[in-house]
C-alpha cells in the first residue's frame, strides 16, 4: 500500500564506503593536546587548539584558538589569532589579532586588526599590489612597519 512500487534500494553508498565532504564550508580542527610537526596543506578553514611546529599552507582561514600554538611558517587567505604564534605569517587579506594573542615574528598582510591587550611583537609589512599574473601580493610600505615589544594598547601612533 505505502511505497510498494519503490522497493529498490540505492546501494551505491554501501558499496562505496565513506563519502568525502566537498563542502566549501568545511572546517579542519586540531584539538587541544594534539601536536603536529611537519607540513600541513589544506583547501578549507583550519582551527588550531593544539600545537603545530612547521609550515601551514591554507587556501582559506587559519584560526589559532586561545589554547593553540603555531611555531613556524604560515601562508593563508585570512587569519584570526587568539593563542600564540611565533614565526613568519603571510596573510593575503585580513589578519585579526585578538586580545588573548601573543604574536612574535614577521608578518605580511593586507589588512590588520590588533585588539587592545594583545602582545604584538613583530615586524609587519602591509599593503597589496597586483602581480603580473593578476594575483595579489603583499607590498612593503615603510610607513606601515610595526616593531613593538609592548601590548598593542601601549603603542602610540
Amino acid at each position: 500500500m505505502f511505497g510498494s512500487k519503490n522497493k529498490e534500494v540505492n546501494n551505491s553508498n554501501k558499496k562505496g564506503g565513506i563519502i568525502p565532504s566537498a563542502s566549501p564550508h568545511s572546517l579542519n580542527t586540531l584539538v587541544k593536546g594534539t601536536t603536529v610537526e611537519g607540513t600541513i596543506r589544506c583547501e578549507s578553514d583550519i582551527r588550531i587548539d593544539g600545537t603545530v611546529k612547521g609550515s601551514l599552507d591554507c587556501k582559506a582561514k587559519v584560526i589559532i584558538g586561545p589554547q593553540g600554538l603555531v611555531d613556524g611558517d604560515v601562508i593563508c587567505e585570512n587569519a584570526v589569532i587568539e593563542g600564540r604564534f611565533e614565526g613568519t605569517l603571510q596573510v593575503a587579506e585580513l589578519l585579526n589579532v585578538r586580545e588573548t594573542a601573543q604574536v612574535n615574528g614577521d608578518i605580511k598582510t593586507n589588512k590588520l586588526i590588533v585588539q587592545s591587550g594583545a602582545i604584538f611583537n613583530v615586524a609587519c609589512k602591509m599593503g597589496v599590489q597586483s602581480t603580473s599574473n593578476g594575483v595579489s601580493a603583499s607590498k612593503p610600505s615603510n610607513n606601515n612597519i610595526v616593531k613593538a615589544g609592548k601590548k598593542a594598547s601601549e603603542v602610540q601612533a
